[in-house]
């Protein structure tokens, strides 16, 4: 039996070889095809890394709790108390072994004046963790630090727009900021920063344009934790009491995101009488680009098995035209008992082998996908960089071992399935007939 394929696998090499160019130009198709299963699902795969990688930035391992006003049923009521506590954020560290760090924040809408300049800013108490936690960098002075936070100083750090409105013209380090009825000292200014996307529908985007930070302790002993506003004329006035405004916690793995959050959910719970809290999952934004991972590879498997079956078809014109070329070598094989079934396996063998050499061609042009794209960048960032697009200049290609084996399958495939039908075209020829072919 092994004899016998091998013989008929002997004897398709040798027919193919009769018509080299013919059997390249059939095998280039399948080739073309396989190759562009792999680049395409790597290119993808690379942007689907980068964004991935972006949304981790993002805090895909965070989980912030919020304070949340809730709907009050009394509307005579003067001060509303709601929202995280500090024993809650005491509560949350200790009792969580998950998580990593821990950054609480106050934040509250004030006046702020320089001179003659006003200006409608959010001040936002904060811990030394909140610059790298937000991604915000200082573009001059310094970041509010532990020590600061212990002397209580009025110290005040200026997000780059506010520092651009309240000093338009003048370095803003070591100047007085009034807010209210305090007056700060500008230590550090931070470089401009895109504002967050809203995640889901349970967190607003951020903008981090207008804001001011000083040290959280610092907004506890100044500013304090009720907060009274005029409601018209004469002295009607309403409040609220909110210890903290945020705080977002860090853990170490993303699986730990979901069992940590429930956790919390059930702490809260436990401590507050009402809904005056809201924990919120980043890592929606990871599934949101899973989803979206998956349905791109999907587009592009198909679009590149259409060149794949386009491959096919021509390998089943070529067949054909065999077949029809060596029809008097059918008879004589018939007439010396040759079996349709031999027929068959010969002319599948012949199609097989080009499908499967095409298709191994492929796949090892494919796997140079990496070295081939950053060749072909780096000659373009030489001779016309304005050419690339930004996503472009750091995209990486990732080879998935899934679309090789894929592209292979979907090779010998077309070849088994295109192929068919052409073996049993010749299997099925009248040998009289097939002799008597000129």
């Amino acid at each position: 039996m092994q004899s016998t394929f091998l013989q008929t696998l002997q004897l398709g090499l040798k027919s193919l070889l009769l018509q080299k160019m013919r059997s390249l130009l059939a095998a280039l198709g399948i080739f073309i095809g396989t190759t562009t299963v792999i680049w395409l699902v790597a290119m993808g795969e690379g942007v689907s890394h980068q964004a991935q990688q972006q949304i981790m930035e993002l805090g895909a391992t965070n989980i912030i709790v919020r304070s949340v006003e809730p709907s009050s049923e009394d509307a005579n009521e003067r001060v509303k108390l709601y929202g995280l506590t500090r024993a809650d954020y005491r509560r949350i560290l200790s009792n969580i072994p998950t998580i990593q760090r821990a950054v609480p924040m106050r934040e509250l809408k004030r006046q702020f004046m320089v001179g003659g300049r006003m200006l409608d800013a959010k001040l936002v108490g904060c811990t030394q963790d909140y610059l790298e936690l937000n991604r915000l960098e200082i573009a001059r002075g310094r970041w509010i630090n532990a020590r600061d936070a212990k002397s209580r100083e009025n110290l005040i750090v200026l997000a780059d727009q506010t520092a651009r409105e309240l000093f338009p013209y003048e370095n803003p380090i070591g100047r007085k900021v009034r807010v209210e009825s305090d007056v700060y000292t500008v230590i550090g200014q931070t470089k401009p920063r895109g504002a967050s996307a809203a995640i889901g529908g349970s967190l607003d985007a951020r903008d981090y344009a207008l804001d001011a930070y000083i040290p959280l302790e610092t907004f506890r002993h100044r500013v304090g934790d009720q907060i009274m506003t005029r409601t018209g004329e004469g002295f009607n006035f309403k409040g609220e009491i909110v210890e903290l405004t945020q705080i977002t916690l860090t853990v170490r793995d993303l699986e730990q995101v979901d069992d940590t959050a429930d956790i919390i959910e059930t702490l809260l719970a436990k401590y507050h009488s009402k809904q005056d809290y809201a924990v919120v999952v980043p890592k929606e934004l990871l599934r949101q680009a899973e989803r979206t991972r998956a349905m791109f590879n999907a587009l592009l498997v198909i679009i590149a098995g259409i060149s794949l079956l386009v491959g096919g078809i021509g390998i089943m014109n070529i067949m054909l035209a065999t077949v029809t070329e060596r029809t008097r070598e059918i008879g004589i094989r018939r007439a010396l008992g040759a079996k349709r079934g031999d027929i068959i396996q010969q002319f599948l063998t012949e199609t097989l082998v080009l499908t499967g050499g095409g298709g191994l061609l492929g796949v090892g042009c494919g796997l140079l996908c990496g070295p081939l794209f950053r060749l072909l960048r780096s000659g373009l960032n030489t001779f016309a960089p304005e050419l690339l697009p930004p996503i472009v200049q750091t995209l990486e290609p990732r080879i998935a071992l899934w679309s090789v084996l894929l592209s292979v399958f979907i090779s010998l495939g077309v070849g088994l399935l295109f192929g068919l039908y052409p073996a049993r075209r010749a299997a099925l020829m009248n040998p009289i007939e097939a002799l008597r072919h000129e």
